[in-house]
């Protein structure tokens, strides 16, 4: 039995778009948005997405009304003259400019938005230096004089945020207009968490300029949206906003800490060979076991093992020399900027753990050598 053509249309159209009783995911959608900037972006998204269910909408349920309505038997000539008639120019005509008008709507609201973001205002700001290294974030407080170093946390302590935690958060104030400085230290990376609204890269050699208004406290997760290496997977980035308050006492908080690590590492100091390889424990996972693996076997070729290694088993001075300037041309970055008592510390402990050798290595040994 043969049903009308009017009821054949909304029931094939009605079975498409309603079957299984399927609805959008909100979860798979756009963050919400914690700054002026990243709602602007959500509302440019979500503009696009209605726009495109719309012509989705009138697309399909034209197609589905030519098909039930125009369809023929095998073998029939189609219309020839079709591209002749006026339905048939205008098409041609009027499709395009509905197409270039919509991309034009939607592309002039997105260039007064980037250009809110990457023009920074006139005012006073909070300034904060955000600088990439491979492969792990370095983040200066510039009004407060703090550094921060912030590396991904490994799989057996981040559980199912694996690639998604880090040891050192970037905390921030909420209602206050924060500058971020972005550069790198080797290779391009990018700052990007999607809440606060902007993406900037890093580039070495040069110094680029993002801001943001963060509106409300929470957790902000991203990642370093720029390949930049072996471990780009493993540049996770986490901000964490709070109140003014609760950032002015974290701020005195971390004050004290470096004050107290900088006299504990005093280079003055005669450490205990226990003391050099629970320190050096420490920070050999947090600089190093992401490269040379926990227990020093290495991931050959690209990070050769530590244990047996004719490096680590070698002269103090060659070990030493490795540790400070790096190795140009692989992944063995320099790790300069540790302090004495740091590389102090991670020497003893590979050479004691890895290779049974019975040395102690002090930290004004370092400052004398290096």
């Amino acid at each position: 039995m043969r049903i009308g053509k009017s009821r054949g249309v909304a029931l094939a159209t009605s079975s498409l778009l309603f079957a299984c009783e399927a609805h959008a995911d909100l979860n798979i959608n756009l963050p919400s948005p914690a700054s002026a900037g990243a709602r602007q972006i959500y509302d440019i998204h979500m503009l696009t997405l209605g726009i495109a269910t719309v012509l989705m909408v009138v697309v399909l349920a034209a197609v589905v009304y030519s098909v039930l309505t125009f369809r023929k038997d095998r073998g029939y000539v189609a219309d020839q003259h079709f591209h002749t008639s006026k339905y048939g120019a205008w098409s041609w005509l009027a499709v395009p400019v509905l197409v270039l008008g919509v991309d034009l709507a939607i592309a002039g609201n997105a260039k007064k938005v980037l250009a809110s973001l990457w023009n920074v205002p006139d005012q006073e700001m909070m300034d904060v230096k955000i600088t990439g290294h491979q492969w792990w974030w370095e983040f200066d407080y510039l009004d407060e004089g703090i550094k921060v170093e912030s590396r991904f946390t490994p799989q057996e302590q981040a559980g199912e945020l694996y690639l998604r935690e880090v040891d050192n958060r970037l905390v921030l104030p909420t209602d206050t207009p924060i500058r971020f400085l972005h550069t790198s230290a080797d290779v391009l990376h990018a700052f990007w968490v999607p809440e606060l609204g902007f993406k900037k890269d890093a580039i070495p050699g040069y110094v680029t300029e993002t801001w943001t208004t963060i509106e409300k406290e929470g957790v902000f997760r991203g990642q370093c949206a720029e390949l930049c290496g072996t471990w780009h997977a493993r540049m996770p980035l986490v901000v964490e906003a709070v109140s003014r308050e609760r950032f002015d006492a974290w701020i005195t908080e971390r004050k004290a800490q470096l004050a107290a690590l900088a006299s504990q590492d005093s280079a003055d100091r005669e450490w205990a060979r226990d003391e050099l390889v629970a320190r050096g424990r420490t920070e050999y996972t947090t600089y190093c076991a992401a490269c040379h693996q926990p227990g020093g076997e290495g991931m050959p070729p690209a990070f050769p093992a530590l244990k047996g290694s004719a490096v680590v088993k070698g002269p103090f001075e060659e070990h030493l020399k490795r540790v400070v300037n790096g190795v140009p041309g692989t992944a063995m970055q320099s790790f300069a900027h540790l302090s004495d008592a740091q590389i102090a510390s991670i020497i003893t402990y590979e050479r004691a753990v890895f290779n049974e050798l019975d040395e102690t290595v002090q930290p004004a040994m370092v400052r004398a050598t290096r």
